[in-house]
């Protein structure tokens, strides 16, 4: 596992936007992105192409000036924003650029494709003129965006897809304004220029559109939060102030509608609360006073006064969004192909360019002959007339169609969508590599309390052996403990004793010293390795274990004074859950500090077989069980709630949380499960194994494209026209099919049920 539990900073992070010049494509966003995130103290980046900005958190001092050089390291240009809204300072959308670029190109190249393709104006001379001032226009105004970005790139000593663009259209361009000057025979190919940058400009401009909603879900959380709270003063007046005012202790009133602007507590009032739109749960939540209360959620019917815990950053909802934010910008390690290949794409396709051109320039002969020869397999090729304007228009066509945006982008927007489909379910993924390991599972570890059980035990039986203080005890050790179980202990008296030197033995009980004696409560296992004499309750505690109860003993030094057996209900569905989990040929294990017994009885009821049930296992027992079975080539999830099971989540290929709204600042695993159903796990892993096929799919067509349009490119069978319409068309086909995981919906197993 890349990552086990991690505290948040104490300190809130500051926020820093910039205004970011240069970005042409989805591709370019992540360049900038990677070039912001390796700043040391920046804790994450998020580039937004359509805006043209980036919002930087610190976790340290914030520093500009070295984003500004990392951008520019990168071949962009970055300044801070004067104002954090947004309203001043703010460049032109990338949307709207583009846009204009269509306008343009289309209004210029239209007439042109007329005049050539319907009116046969093309070997006319006023004909060539007016194709030479339109394309000059589209040249130097819709040109401008790809000759800056080429020169930017070459400034730094490297190339993109800018670079092929302008190498492409210049080719076309220049040769025909020669021709045009010089009266060369072949024709000129002022259409063509126009059509590559118009066409490719058109491509980005639905890039831009369709990226746009990858971005909605995240959208949609940062529009959650109201900008305005109704905050009640100490002499009872209510004003309606705006929500960044509002500090830890103030009372907001929520009336029947009205979003929480911040987290809090109730202080009064009773209502239902609609949280779906943090935990993906669609039934509303019964609040009363000392319930929590988050960001974003809605309150339903009733009216409901609450106390500010949270402001700002430190909001749940402010997590929620920090982490869907950094899975989206972040990499899987299937990006590494990609990114090989794109660092010596471009260097290798000018290569193959300029073989092209002089292949068709110095033996059109020969290239004519393979190109008719292939004809009868493929179509007819369309080769200009004189060798020396198919040298230009063959290396121009090479150029644009192998422009290397798709390939850029196979991943990313994947990630995009895939994280963005997680969070409207409730989901959280950390980042890019966890999203991708989540497709790769084969053997999946339950832990007991909390996940398959409703983690709500309760008290069914007792037994008491030498004193009726043994009860009262146990409860005053459990309290001060935030285990389930102990949890359920200490609502049996509220009794308190003057216990020193308590504390909490990770995954066996609690212990503390009361008087002379030392007191303890936990399982019977431990208890017997400490020395306290079980036998008076070996009967009881089998029958009791048989029905699937956990026993837990009460005792000083080494006398038994009680047990009590809890038992904890399997959450609804989580038989039907394993068993889908199994019939996708995942094995499924049982881990548990319970006694034996117990744990079998839990592990018949879900449907786990008994083989594959460890009990009485510590927590750093867990996490070697997960060793072992990683020794054996199985990649491993770890499902657990938290509690005890950090080791456990730590040696997982894959830790998941079964989480609350309210956990989420501690990030304790890879992906938080924000809504308490069980059937939230088989949905993680299948829109993961959705997302890592979606990112296959794309860098397959990224290489197909390439590999197949390149060399029909160069043997004559595209024109520099089709080629742009192609690779618009290649980039759309991407970031579409990525566009699908939006829409996923899980379905039924479909593989072998694993064997037990």
């Amino acid at each position: 596992m890349t990552s086990g539990s991690t505290t948040v900073s104490p300190q809130t992070p500051t926020l820093t936007e910039f205004a970011i010049a240069g970005m042409t494509c989805a591709n370019c966003a992540r360049h900038v992105t990677e070039a912001i995130q390796s700043v040391p103290d920046v804790a994450s980046a998020a580039v937004h192409l359509e805006s043209g900005r980036a919002t930087v958190r610190w976790l340290g001092a914030p520093n500009p000036d070295a984003v500004a050089s990392a951008v520019a390291e990168a071949g962009y240009e970055a300044r801070a924003a004067d104002s954090i809204d947004g309203k001043q300072d703010a460049p032109q959308s990338s949307f709207a650029a583009w846009e204009t670029n269509v306008v343009i190109g289309l209004a210029c190249t239209v007439p042109l494709m007329l005049g050539e393709w319907v009116f046969k104006f093309g070997m006319m001379y006023w004909f060539a003129w007016l194709s030479f001032v339109q394309a000059g226009m589209v040249q130097v105004i819709c040109g401008a965006r790809f000759y800056q970005g080429a020169w930017r790139q070459l400034k730094r000593g490297s190339s993109n897809m800018d670079t092929l663009v302008a190498l492409g259209s210049s080719t076309a361009f220049g040769y025909s304004t020669w021709a045009l000057f010089t009266h060369a025979a072949g024709g000129c190919f002022f259409m063509e220029s126009a059509a590559i940058i118009t066409l490719v400009s058109l491509g980005h401009w639905f890039e831009a559109r369709t990226s746009a909603k990858a971005e909605g879900s995240l959208q949609a959380l940062l529009n959650l939060a109201p900008a305005m709270a109704r905050r009640r003063s100490a002499d009872g007046t209510e004003t309606e102030v705006p929500a960044r005012e509002l500090q830890i202790n103030d009372v907001v009133i929520l009336k029947p509608g009205d979003r929480m602007p911040v987290d809090g507590v109730a202080t009064r009032g009773d209502s239902s609360v609609d949280e779906s739109m943090l935990t993906g749960e669609s039934l509303p939540v019964d609040k009363t006073p000392g319930d929590k209360l988050f960001a974003g959620t809605v309150n339903l019917d009733g009216q409901l006064e609450a106390r500010v815990s949270a402001t700002g950053d430190a909001t749940a909802l402010a997590h929620i969004i920090a982490a869907v934010a950094r899975a989206q910008t972040s990499r899987a390690e299937i990006q590494r192909l990609g990114d090989r290949v794109s660092n010596v794409f471009v260097p290798v396709v000018v290569l193959i360019a300029l073989a092209t051109g002089l292949w068709w320039g110095l033996a059109p002969a020969q290239a004519g002959a393979v190109a008719q020869a292939l004809s009868k397999y493929l179509w007819q090729a369309g080769v200009p007339g004189t060798a020396l304007a198919a040298a230009f228009i063959q290396a121009a066509a090479v150029l644009i169609i192998a422009c290397p945006c798709a390939m850029g982008l196979a991943t990313p927007v994947a990630i995009m969508a895939g994280t963005n489909a997680a969070a409207r379910r409730g989901i959280l993924i950390r980042d890019g590599i966890a999203l991708e390991r989540a497709g790769q599972i084969t053997a999946l570890v339950f832990d007991k309390t909390g996940t398959l059980t409703q983690g709500k035990p309760m008290v069914t039986a007792q037994e008491i052996f030498r004193e009726e203080n043994g009860m009262k005890i146990a409860a005053a050790l459990a309290r001060r403990s935030n285990h389930p179980l102990s949890r359920a202990v200490a609502k049996l008296h509220a009794d308190e004793f003057p216990f020193a030197d308590w504390q909490e033995i990770r995954g066996s009980g609690v212990q503390a010293k009361l008087a002379a004696e030392i007191v303890r409560l936990g399982s019977l296992r431990w208890l017997g390795d400490c020395g306290v004499k079980l036998d008076a309750a070996k009967e009881w505690a089998e029958k009791r274990s048989a029905e699937g109860s956990t026993i837990l003993g009460v005792a000083t030094d080494e006398r038994l004074l009680g047990v009590m057996a809890l038992r904890d209900a399997l959450k609804p569905g989580a038989s039907e859950v394993v068993a889908r989990l199994r019939g996708e040929g995942i094995k499924i294990y049982l881990v548990t500090g319970d006694n034996t017994q117990t744990a079998r009885a839990i592990g018949r009821e879900a449907g786990v077989p008994v083989a594959k049930v460890l009990a009485e296992t510590r927590p750093e027992q867990k996490a070697e069980f997960i060793r072992e079975l990683q020794k054996k080539g199985e990649r491993v999830a770890f499902v657990g709630d938290g509690i005890n099971d950090a080791p456990a989540l730590e040696a997982a290929d894959l830790g998941v949380a079964v989480s609350s709204a309210s956990d989420v600042a501690r990030e304790a695993a890879d992906i938080v499960l924000l809504k308490s159903e069980i059937e939230a796990v088989p949905e993680a892993l299948g829109l993961a194994r959705a997302t890592l096929r979606t990112i296959k799919q794309n860098l397959f067509w990224a290489f197909f494209y390439n590999a197949a349009g390149i060399p029909l490119a160069a043997l004559g069978f595209m024109s520099p026209v089709l080629c742009a319409a192609a690779m618009g068309l290649s980039d759309l086909v991407v970031i579409g099919n990525a566009l699908r995981l939006l829409r996923w919906k899980k379905a039924g197993a479909s593989k072998k049920p694993e064997t037990d």
